[in-house]
């Protein structure tokens, strides 16, 4: 696009000189609406797209925290059974992957919710952790809804999965 510069006079009252001011045109410009909801809809698509398919239906929400001797992660995870979470750890790394079907074994059609606020479909959680961890040692436990992973620290590195007790 071509910029175009046009020197137009203007009158000031006071000393009735002429000084020149800059007008600047576009020829051929367009405006459209900002639609703050379809950037965020593209947004989505493009990090769906760059995630991959695993990506997350909903987000549960996790601590970690860490102690001289050990990381301890917990996630909220209502309404799941062991065989439901998955857990991989590797190389100062863990991941956390399950699935909570909608509805929880209820078939309400989809025009009969007034609100839907739980999360439901597949997740995916990973944590990188700064120290590396002992594979063989990690335990977890699900209970009340509530899983915690107790990850202890150690000098060597590996890959192992997980069974939650």
């Amino acid at each position: 696009m071509k910029l175009q510069l046009h020197s137009v006079p203007r009158r000031t009252v006071t000393t009735g000189c002429q000084r020149p001011s800059i007008v600047l045109r576009w020829p051929h410009v367009a405006f459209t609406r900002w639609d703050p909801l379809r950037d965020l809809l593209a947004l989505h698509e493009q990090l769906g797209q760059l995630v991959g398919s695993d990506a997350p239906g909903w987000t549960p929400p996790v601590d970690l925290y860490e102690t001289p001797s050990e990381f301890v992660l917990t996630a909220e995870l209502p309404g799941l059974t062991r065989d439901e979470v998955d857990i991989h750890a590797e190389d100062g790394r863990i991941i956390i992957r399950g699935e909570r079907a909608a509805g929880a074994g209820r078939d309400i059609p989809c025009e009969q919710y007034h609100r839907v606020e739980r999360g439901h479909g597949r997740f995916s959680r990973a944590f990188a952790l700064p120290e590396p961890i002992d594979v063989d040692r990690i335990a977890a436990d699900l209970k009340d809804g509530i899983l915690t992973v107790t990850i202890p620290k150690s000098a060597e590195r590996g890959a192992r999965k997980v069974t939650v007790a």
